[in-house]
């Protein structure tokens, strides 16, 4: 499946985060948590990034939704609209248009809110606001949308599993007719069996709608199943990037394999999260620290970005 017309272009990016905290802390030591990141989602797509916890994938995310200013590099949505130049009613309707979909539903649910409210908060203050009773009828029918029923409007967070209040913070994000929702870890915490059923949700509803959604995870497996396209993160870089099925099939850089061995068990020690957060060196390969491939020269000079065929993209020395 090609997708001709990208809804969200990133060229560039880079955000980069003081190393220590707290008032009397030292300035000047920095970590990128995002270094020189490009990629594209298409209209209609769901584009994954992957990668350990601390790759820069969730930093990536809210840099998108402005909840952190980027320091460098240009995010365009649509028409060639530059989301960090947004302000006022320009960026409020932007907000309308990308929603986020968070990790733990058990932390971004207020408890004390009726599902109604937490559906509504947010809506009643957009320039979609239809007014209480149509907005009553619109929440209902997105609670069905996702597998719930109207009558569980007016419970509240607390009575619900844990995979029923992720159906609750999709139908949250749905409320406003968005293009692009990010989902952000949002099966981690869930039971194998729960994950497959929202995963399936997601699925339907993105094609529903004609959906474009950014799929944020560590588990290579989980997004080749769900995603048409993926990106493996490693320290605030792309180190490969395919189609699904291709990268599945034949992935190509040290760092996607050491991914794919932990998940199906054959890695002997399992990656779960970038233990080192300053790089050796400006210019050398950000994973050459940890290769078994490893040379002077991948420690001397970044690799090129380069495409190794059908749109399959890596950046190693060795490939």
């Amino acid at each position: 499946m090609i997708f001709v017309e990208p809804l969200v272009r990133v060229e560039g990016l880079t955000k980069k985060f003081n190393l220590e905290a707290g008032f009397f802390a030292r300035f000047g030591k920095f970590v990128h948590a995002v270094n020189d990141l490009s990629f594209t989602i298409g209209k209609g797509e769901t584009y994954a990034l992957v990668g350990e916890s601390g790759c820069g994938k969730t930093t990536t995310a809210r840099l998108i939704v402005r909840m952190y200013e980027r320091d460098a590099g240009t995010i365009f949505f649509g028409r060639d609209t530059d989301v960090g130049l947004l302000r006022g009613r320009d960026l409020r309707s932007y907000r309308e248009k990308v929603k986020y979909v968070f990790q733990d539903p058990a932390r971004s649910l207020n408890p004390r809110m009726s599902v109604y409210n937490v559906l509504t908060s947010g809506y009643r203050w957009s320039s979609r606001w239809p007014g209480a009773r149509r907005a009553r009828e619109e929440a209902a029918l997105i609670l069905e949308e996702v597998g719930l029923a109207p009558s569980d409007l007016d419970r509240r967070p607390a009575d619900f599993s844990g995979g029923q209040r992720q159906r609750i913070s999709i139908a949250r994000s749905l409320l406003m007719q968005p293009e692009l929702l990010i989902c952000d870890e949002v099966v981690s915490a869930l039971d194998v069996s729960i994950q497959g059923q929202i995963l399936n949700l997601l699925q339907d509803i993105r094609e529903k709608r004609g959906l474009s959604i950014l799929f944020i995870a560590h588990d290579l497996k989980v997004a080749s199943y769900f995603c048409d396209r993926i990106g493996v993160m490693y320290r605030g870089e792309l180190m490969e990037e395919g189609r699904a099925q291709d990268l599945y099939r034949n992935h190509g850089h040290p760092y996607t394999q050491l991914l794919f061995a932990s998940a199906t068990g054959g890695a002997e020690e399992a990656p779960n999260s970038v233990t080192t957060p300053q790089r050796n060196s400006a210019h050398g390969c950000a994973f050459a620290h940890r290769c078994p491939l490893a040379d002077n020269s991948c420690y001397a000079q970044r690799p090129e970005w380069k495409n190794i065929g059908d749109d399959h993209f890596i950046r190693c020395h060795k490939r």
